[in-house]
C-alpha cells in the first residue's frame, strides 16, 4: 500500500508541476496583464489540484472496496468445498469466514454509505470477481444477499443508537467534513449492494456452472401465500423519499437482465430505467411511470401495465403475450418485432408507435388509438379492433385475416398489399384509404365508408358490400368475382378492367361508372343502374340484365352472349355505340 501511495503522490506532484509551467504568463510588459494572467493560472491550478485530489480519493476508495470484497469471501478453514451443492437458503453454519457478519456490515456501510456506485467502478469489480483467484463469487453473492435482505427489513436503521450502523457512519463522515443525512447513508448503502447483486446475477446467468447457484430476486420470491412481491416497490419508494427519481438515477442502468417475476411495482417511478432482457413476467406495473424505459428483449408475458405511462419506451422484441396494457400510454413507443399475441390493449394510446413486424394476433385493440402508427408487416390476424382509430396508420403488408375492424377509423391509412381475408370491416371509415393490391376475400364491407379509397388491383372475391358507398372509388383491375354488391353505390367509380364474374349486383348503382374492359359475365345485374356508364369493351355474356337501366351507356365493342336475355332492359334507345350485331338482334335499326 505504501508503494502505491507514493506512486500516486508522485503523479499528483508531476501533474501540478505541468499545470504551473503551462499556465505561467509569457509576457511581463504590462503589470495588469501579468496580474490577470497569474490570477487565471491560480484558478486553473486550483481546479487541477482538486481534480487530481478527487481522482486520488476515488482510486483509493476503489482499491479499498476491491480488497474488502476479497476479505469477505476468505474462510478460516477448508470447508468452502462444502458449499458447492448449495443453491439457496442461509449460509452453511459450518462455513467459518475470516470476516464475521458484524464486521462486514460495518465495512459495507463505511465503503458504500456516502456515494452511488458508478458503472466504471462496477465493471472493475465484476472483472475482479471474474479474474481473481481469491474471490469466491458464490460466497460473495450469499453474503451480500444476506445483508440486502436484512437492509430491506430495516434491521440496520431501526437498531438502537449504540448498534446503529447508519448513524455511526454518518458521525464518522461528519469528522471528515462530509455532511450527509442518516437516510442518505442507509439508502446509498442498500442501493449499492443491490447494484452489486444485480451485476453478479447477470454475470452468473451467462455461466453454465453458476446460473443455478447464483439467482437473485430483488423483490424476493413469490410463495403460495403471496402471488406478488412488494419488496422492490418499498425500496423504490424509500429511495424516492429523498428525491423523486432517485432510485432510477442510481440503480436504473443496472436492472438489465434482472429477475423481477411476480414483482408488484404499481405506481412506481422507473423513468428511463434499463430492463432490457429482464424477466418481469406476471409482474404488476399498473399506473407506473415507465416513460423512456428500455424493455428490449424483456419477458413481460402476463404482466399488468394497466393505465401505466410507457410513452417513448423501447419494447422492441419484448414478449408481451397475454399482458394487460389496457388504457396504457404507449405513444411514440417502439414495439417493433414485439410479441403482443392475446394481449389486452383496450383503449390504449398507441399513436405514432412503431409496431412493425409485431405479433398482434388475437390481441384486443378495441377503441385503441393507433393513429399514425407504423404497423407494416405486423400480424393482426383474429385481432379485435372494434372502434379503433387507425387513421393515417401504416398497415402495408399487414395480416388482418378474420380480424374485427367494425366501426374502426382507417381514413388515410395505407393498407396496400395487406391481407384481410374474412375480415369484418362493416361500418368502417375508409375515406381515402389505400387498399391497392390488398386481398379482401370474403371480407365484410357492409355500410363501409369508402369515399376516395383506392382499391385498384385488390382481390375482393366473395366480399360483402351491403349498403356500402363506393362512389368515385378507384376499383380498377379489382377482383370482385362472386362478390355481393347488391344495392351498393358505385356511381362514377373506376372499375376499368375489373373482374365481376358471377357477382351479385342486384340494384347496384353504376351510373356514370367506368366499366371499360370489365368482366361482368355471369353476374346478376337485375335492376342495376348503368345509365351513363362506360361499358366499352366490357363482357356481359350470360349476365342477368332484367330491369337494368342502360340509358346513355356507352356500349362500344361490348361482348354479350348468344342467348343473352334482354327482356325488361331499359334505356337501350338512348344508349350509345351499341354494336351493329346487337342492334340487329334487338331490332333497333
Amino acid at each position: 500500500m505504501s508503494t502505491y501511495l507514493s506512486q500516486v503522490w508522485q503523479l499528483l506532484r508531476n501533474y501540478v508541476r505541468d499545470i504551473s509551467l503551462q499556465e505561467m504568463p509569457k509576457t511581463t510588459s504590462v503589470e495588469t496583464e501579468v496580474g490577470l494572467s497569474l490570477g487565471k493560472s491560480i484558478k486553473k491550478l486550483d481546479k487541477g489540484v482538486k481534480f487530481a485530489q478527487d481522482n486520488l480519493q476515488e482510486d483509493l476508495w476503489s482499491q479499498r472496496l476491491q480488497e474488502s470484497l476479497e476479505k469477505w469471501t476468505i474462510s478460516k478453514n477448508s470447508l468452502t468445498s462444502k458449499i458447492g451443492d448449495r443453491i439457496s437458503g442461509p449460509l452453511p453454519s459450518e462455513l467459518c469466514l475470516r470476516v464475521c457478519d458484524r464486521q462486514m456490515y460495518e465495512e459495507i456501510y463505511d465503503l458504500l454509505g456516502n456515494r452511488a456506485l458508478k458503472s466504471e467502478i462496477v465493471n472493475q469489480i465484476i472483472e475482479l470477481v471474474v479474474s481473481s483467484q481469491k474471490i469466491d463469487p458464490e460466497v460473495l453473492f450469499w453474503r451480500l444477499e444476506d445483508f440486502y435482505r436484512r437492509w430491506c427489513q430495516g434491521e440496520f436503521i431501526d437498531a438502537t443508537p449504540d448498534d446503529n450502523l447508519p448513524q455511526k457512519t454518518k458521525l464518522k463522515l461528519a469528522t471528515q467534513n462530509i455532511a450527509i443525512g442518516l437516510r442518505q447513508v442507509d439508502i446509498y448503502t442498500g442501493l449499492n449492494v443491490l447494484i452489486l447483486l444485480l451485476e453478479l446475477h447477470r454475470y452468473a446467468q451467462e455461466q453454465d456452472e453458476l446460473k443455478e447457484k447464483i439467482t437473485f430476486y430483488p423483490s424476493a420470491q413469490a410463495d403460495t401465500d403471496n402471488f406478488f412481491t412488494s419488496q422492490l416497490l418499498r425500496i423504490v419508494n424509500y429511495s424516492d423519499a429523498l428525491e423523486i427519481g432517485n432510485f432510477s438515477s442510481i440503480v436504473g442502468q443496472f436492472l438489465k437482465g434482472g429477475n423481477f417475476r411476480n414483482a408488484y411495482l404499481g405506481d412506481a417511478n422507473l423513468t428511463g430505467a434499463d430492463f432490457s432482457g429482464a424477466d418481469l413476467s406476471l409482474a404488476y406495473l399498473g399506473d407506473a411511470n415507465l416513460t423512456g424505459v428500455n424493455f428490449i428483449g424483456a419477458n413481460l408475458s402476463g404482466a399488468n401495465f394497466g393505465d401505466a405511462n410507457l410513452s417513448g419506451a423501447n419494447l422492441s422484441g419484448a414478449n408481451l403475450s397475454g399482458a394487460d396494457l389496457s388504457s396504457t400510454n404507449l405513444s411514440g413507443a417502439n414495439l417493433s418485432c414485439a410479441n403482443l399475441s392475446r394481449a389486452d390493449l383496450n383503449r390504449a394510446d398507441l399513436s405514432s408507435t412503431n409496431l412493425s413486424r409485431a405479433d398482434l394476433s388475437s390481441t384486443n385493440l378495441s377503441r385503441a388509438d393507433l393513429s399514425s402508427t407504423n404497423l407494416s408487416r405486423a400480424d393482426l390476424s383474429n385481432a379485435i379492433l372494434f372502434g379503433a382509430n387507425l387513421s393515417e396508420a401504416n398497415l402495408s403488408n399487414v395480416s388482418l385475416n378474420h380480424a374485427d375492424l367494425c366501426r374502426a377509423d382507417l381514413s388515410g391509412a395505407d393498407l396496400s398489399h395487406a391481407i384481410l381475408n374474412g375480415t369484418n370491416l362493416s361500418d368502417t371509415i375508409l375515406f381515402s384509404t389505400n387498399l391497392s393490391d390488398a386481398i379482401l376475400m370474403a371480407a365484410d364491407l357492409s355500410y363501409a365508408k369508402l369515399n376516395g379509397a383506392k382499391l385498384n388491383n385488390a382481390r375482393l372475391n366473395g366480399a360483402m358490400f351491403l349498403g356500402a358507398d363506393l362512389s368515385g372509388v378507384d376499383l380498377s383491375r379489382v377482383s370482385l368475382n362472386e362478390a355481393d354488391l347488391s344495392g351498393v353505390i358505385l356511381s362514377e367509380a373506376d372499375l376499368s378492367g375489373a373482374d365481376l364474374t358471377d357477382a351479385i349486383l342486384f340494384g347496384t348503382d353504376f351510373s356514370y361508372a367506368n366499366l371499360n374492359s370489365a368482366n361482368l359475365s355471369g353476374s346478376n345485374l337485375s335492376g342495376a343502374i348503368l345509365n351513363g356508364a362506360n361499358l366499352s369493351h366490357s363482357n356481359l355474356s350470360y349476365a342477368i340484365l332484367s330491369g337494368a337501366d342502360l340509358s346513355d351507356a356507352n356500349m362500344e365493342k361490348m361482348t354479350w352472349g348468344k342467348k343473352q336475355q334482354w327482356e325488361g332492359v331499359r334505356g337501350l334507345e338512348t344508349a350509345v355505340n351499341i354494336p351493329v350485331a346487337l342492334k340487329e338482334e334487338l331490332g333497333l335499326n
